[in-house]
């Protein structure tokens, strides 16, 4: 069974950090494409960063750019996301995604983890 399991939320204050991570487990996801979407209450699921299957290319939204630092370790099966400088809009759940492409992830991806609380106090 394939699973992704988040991490590493939590609350913080305003301008403060957290690093989620997101281990596999299941099978391995070295030759595809992972990252994060999150959701806060009331809006849509949105996109936060993705990272390509060898790490050669990231891909950030405008929102978090300069701010969020996504990564990952194929031989850990493991991905994760530095948040820096953490605004109280950056409140969501999120989730950890890997598609079957090698590029990036998109709503469409297969595997979704169930998510991990992240909530910014100002």
């Amino acid at each position: 069974q394939v699973q992704l399991v988040e991490s590493g939320g939590g609350l913080v204050q305003a301008g403060g950090s957290l690093r989620l991570s997101c281990s596999a487990s299941g099978r391995t996801f070295s030759n595809n494409a992972m990252g994060w979407f999150r959701q806060a209450p009331g809006r849509e699921r949105e996109f936060v960063a993705a990272i390509s299957w060898n790490g050669g290319s990231t891909y950030y939204a405008d929102s978090v750019k300069g701010r969020f630092t996504i990564s990952r370790d194929n031989a850990k099966n493991t991905i994760w996301l530095q948040m820096n400088s953490l605004k109280p809009e950056d409140t969501a759940v999120y989730y950890c995604v890997a598609d079957r492409a090698r590029a990036t992830i998109t709503f469409l991806s297969e595997y979704w983890g169930q998510g991990t609380q992240v909530t910014v106090s100002s």
